[in-house]
């Protein structure tokens, strides 16, 4: 049996004082935890900021940044703050005295952590003043902020008989907090969720809302075990469910609240490392998480290498598209004609050649007679295509033509057409356009190869790639905001995770090739599409998706419902809003959606009609035009 290998589960033992840090962050350790969260002041240490002369008398309020290196603050300690302070309370001097505590811990934290970890708790939605101090104080670092995923007043009124109906609808849900708190603090990217689950698990639906939140942190209390025949600590399999879920999800920082002085402190950790590793599953496309990607313009700009080397590693693509043109092969060729007909194929937009190999290897495979033309405008790829053609081609039917697919003129019309001019949202890379200009030397029954193509979108909250979006143009001082960048007006790709689908997607733009309608071609679109939300959240934009018909039942697609598996050459469309929308349950989420051509450039433009009316996004293509 091969070994396990160790967890990298990153686990931080929760106190509630600490009153030897050296001695306690060795304990930890000896648990193999990585690190302790700990108050940065000990709980019942009052300072004076308002009265003479102790508000200018500068003492010593906690242990010194002496006690550890500055490589153990910042990797060993989680510094917790504003703890037993209320800054938002009625009371003007207990507000004050409570901001200025708060602004001196968080002060004295960034001098010790530098770009580690702060950590408070929220209590309710009345923390206007908390979220203002918080993101006007912080200037590096990150700041988890635990909430419950249930209320506590929730399960307290299961065993009340004096609580009515009524009363019971008034416990607030723990989301609203943390989305009045991070409103407050405008989205600000340095502030993070600690989600603490709860001997209550929310429904499922309430679970997948976090998944479009910043977390970073995992609250795990004692109270959630339960005892095994062997009396050792262990969780329901709800509570191992969500755990291995957002851990996949966020790869998070794993917080045990838990007493020192209980027996099963160890044993709570080796489950918990357990757990993470025996659910452990490897993504393929691991470091893409989340990354923001500008679509590509292969019309406009020429590829290079490391790009096409990127999409030809799909170990999918390729084989559905030979499958496909070998299918059209044998439906184009009766069996009879095998020896005397010849097929002719014309590769556009031939790259470095795997399309070219698949139309060879199909030939091979259903026995049938073809020449191949590629047509290919980048330079760069010629010099690969030739070098294909004279030394592993050289004994093959092949003809290279170095010309944009919608001017070159080919000796012969052909029977297949194939392309994958395709990008995230389909027709994004303009294959449209492409095909349309091509379509002209296909014979009147030939066959496109891909014959049609579908967008969808659907409504979304993502956390991550829209705060990506927001700082992608900051100003020179960290806490400015162009509020009217071009980049909330542009369309990107990215391998969306930290996502929170509101609605499921409805399709938006068809295209289907050859086109056959004998009006004069027109790519323009516009389309109204209706979501509705069935819980209380923040849309922040929309996610785009597409699939694809090669040759009848043969399909590629990057639909959540129906993604080819181990496709990898594409990752999902994100469409940014300018600002967050708050959206109520039951609300209909209504999305217009124009895709514009002229001459040169062809634009999507977006809006929302509800639940609130938005400016249109990308008017006129001033944000992210795609050039012809």
């Amino acid at each position: 049996m091969a070994p396990e290998h160790k967890s990298n589960a990153f686990i931080s033992l929760y106190l509630d004082t600490a009153y030897d840090l050296e001695k306690e962050i060795e304990n930890a350790t000896k648990l193999q935890c990585n690190s302790v969260t700990v108050p940065i002041v000990h709980l019942n240490f009052d300072r004076e900021f308002v009265r003479e002369p102790l508000r200018t008398k500068h003492g010593q309020f906690t242990r010194s940044d002496l006690l550890l290196s500055s490589s153990e603050w910042v990797n060993k300690v989680i510094c917790r703050i504003g703890e037993n302070v209320d800054l938002d309370s009625p009371i003007d001097h207990i507000r004050k005295q409570a901001e200025r505590t708060v602004l001196q811990e968080i002060s004295f934290a960034e001098h010790l952590v530098q770009n580690g970890y702060l950590y408070t708790r929220l209590r309710g939605t009345n923390c206007a003043n908390l979220a203002r101090t918080v993101a006007c104080g912080m200037t590096r670092g990150w700041l988890l902020v635990e909430v419950p995923i249930t209320n506590p007043k929730a399960a307290q009124n299961g065993w009340r008989r004096d609580i009515t109906d009524d009363d019971v609808q008034q416990v607030e849900d723990p989301w609203h907090w943390w989305n009045t708190f991070r409103s407050y603090a405008d989205y600000n990217q340095q502030v993070k969720v600690a989600l603490e689950l709860t001997v209550d698990v929310p429904s499922k639906e309430e679970i997948y809302r976090w998944q479009g939140e910043p977390i970073n942190g995992i609250v795990l209390p004692a109270n959630i075990f339960l005892t095994n025949a062997n009396n050792y600590p262990v969780l329901s399999k709800a509570h191992q469910s969500i755990l291995v879920m957002l851990y996949r999800i966020f790869q998070c920082n794993i917080i045990l609240k838990a007493n020192p002085a209980d027996g099963h402190l160890v044993h709570y950790v080796d489950y918990i490392r357990h757990i993470i590793r025996q659910n452990e599953v490897r993504d393929p496309l691991e470091g893409f998480d989340d990354l923001l990607e500008i679509p590509l313009q292969p019309l406009y700009d020429n590829l290079d290498s490391f790009t096409y080397e990127i999409f030809e590693k799909d170990p999918v693509k390729y084989i559905f598209y030979q499958n496909a043109i070998e299918q059209a092969l044998t439906d184009r060729v009766p069996e009879e004609e095998k020896d005397t007909r010849t097929t002719i194929i014309m590769v556009v937009g031939g790259g470095r050649g795997p399309l070219v190999r698949a139309a060879l290897n199909a030939s091979v495979k259903a026995d049938r007679r073809v020449k191949v033309y590629v047509i290919e405008k980048n330079p760069n790829a010629i010099v690969t295509l030739t070098a294909h053609i004279n030394e592993l081609w050289k004994d093959r039917n092949v003809e290279l033509i170095s010309k944009d697919m919608r001017e070159f003129d080919p000796p012969e019309k052909a029977d297949i057409l194939v392309s994958e001019l395709l990008g995230s949202f389909g027709d994004n890379e303009l294959s449209p356009e492409c095909l349309d200009g091509a379509q002209k030397h296909l014979k009147d029954d030939g066959i496109s190869i891909p014959c049609k193509s579908t967008s969808y979108i659907n409504p979304c909250f993502a956390s991550k790639v829209y705060n990506q979006v927001r700082t992608l143009e900051r100003n020179p001082h960290s806490k400015d905001r162009n509020v009217t960048s071009r980049t909330m007006e542009q369309t990107y790709v990215a391998y969306q995770k930290n996502v929170y689908h509101i609605d499921n997607p409805q399709p938006v733009f068809e295209f289907v090739h050859p086109n056959r309608d004998p009006d004069t071609m027109d790519n323009s679109r516009y389309r109204t599409i209706r979501f509705k939300a069935s819980l209380d959240c923040v849309l922040s934009g929309f996610t785009g998706y597409f699939d694809t018909v090669l040759y009848k039942d043969i399909m590629l697609s990057i639909h959540p419902f129906t993604h080819t598996k181990g496709l990898a050459s594409w990752f999902s469309m994100f469409i940014p809003l300018t600002e967050p929308v708050q959206v109520r349950a039951g609300d209909e989420i209504v999305v217009n959606f124009w895709r514009c051509v002229s001459s040169h450039k062809v634009w999507y433009e977006w809006s929302l009609s509800a639940p609130v009316k938005t400016h249109v996004h990308n008017f006129n293509g001033r944000g992210h035009p795609i050039w012809q």
